[in-house]
């Protein structure tokens, strides 16, 4: 078995998880709302990525007041500029960042039949596209890595 070069990061659930996310944004300058926390709340009950009209039916379930899905764009559009969560491009759904304030680039792996998706890090990888990047001529490359398959529940 090959050997990765893992990066390895504090991973909160429940509590712990929303407060590291209010120091998070608070920390960006931005204020931790109610209709944020919601989103956020929301997205962290989620164990697959979600959609943000999902995440507004969610929301308008959860307040009794429709919630309008360009709302919950905004603010998830910040969520992953100040790193609490993650895009998912290939599905145009959104994944909590279960270790808010630690910046690194993830590798995505994302079922095709159920949805679930994991992350994984693994330096190397991340580490040999940002030089490819930077050999084209580019700089502050940030890789978006995807890797779509069967997890083990859906391949048995």
């Amino acid at each position: 078995m090959a050997s990765h070069a893992h990066t390895h990061h504090q991973e909160h659930s429940g509590e712990a998880l929303v407060e590291a996310a209010r120091a998070t944004l608070t920390e960006h300058g931005e204020q931790w709302t109610a209709m944020r926390e919601g989103v956020f709340r929301a997205l962290a009950s989620e164990d697959k990525p979600v959609s943000a009209y999902d995440l507004a039916d969610e929301m308008t379930r959860r307040r009794e007041k429709r919630v309008a899905p360009n709302s919950v764009y905004r603010i998830l559009d910040l969520f992953v500029r100040t790193n609490l969560a993650n895009r998912i491009e290939s599905a145009n759904a959104y994944l909590v960042n279960t270790h808010p304030g630690c910046n690194h680039d993830c590798i995505f792996v994302i079922c095709d039949d159920c949805g679930a998706a994991t992350h994984i890090d693994d330096d190397r990888v991340t580490g040999a596209l940002r030089e490819a990047g930077k050999d084209a001529g580019f700089a502050g490359i940030r890789p978006v890595v995807e890797l779509r398959g069967l997890c083990d529940k859906c391949a048995a």
